[in-house]
């Protein structure tokens, strides 16, 4: 049975290791700004008490940031139920906006996000040049060989 739930400290040492796995550290850098992702608040979905997926945000501004998440086995429900969940503590924030950057290269993430709502606000050309000085570990080719250059900015209005 899938369940969402919130982080708790317990969940540290596995949050690092799903952020090593797959960003390649737990610095995460959105729009210049970078944030240690392991120390964000956010959610773990579960699937009969086995952690299957993670999110994590940022609030600021009236507006919700998901800056991390992870569906560690996909097309299960887990990246739409910590989706689900996270629009839902959004709302209860009063926030008017929910958010996220993505790359250009992840046409798996511009295709979920925007089956569930969320448009493409803005493209941000070249703005990985400038994210690769605070990170330098983002890789220069992505998912599918398509070279890493852009941020996509994506939003769903509340």
């Amino acid at each position: 049975m899938l369940s969402v739930r919130l982080l708790t400290q317990m969940d540290r040492d596995w949050v690092i290791k799903v952020l090593l796995e797959n960003w390649a550290s737990t610095i995460i850098v959105t729009r210049g700004s970078s944030y240690e992702a392991e120390n964000l608040l956010g959610f773990v979905a579960e699937i009969d008490g086995k952690r299957f997926g993670l999110l994590t945000y940022n609030v600021k501004n009236e507006e919700l940031e998901i800056v991390t998440m992870n569906a560690i086995e996909e097309r299960k429900g887990i990246g739409t139920a910590l989706l689900d969940e996270i629009e839902s503590l959004a709302k209860q924030k009063n926030c008017k906006r929910l958010w996220l950057i993505t790359t250009n290269d992840n046409l798996d993430a511009l295709r979920f996000y925007q089956k569930r709502g969320f448009e493409i606000r803005a493209v941000h050309r070249h703005s990985i040049e400038e994210s690769r000085k605070i990170k330098p570990q983002i890789p220069l080719i992505g998912n599918y060989g398509i070279p890493i250059r852009d941020e996509i900015e994506m939003e769903k209005k509340l």
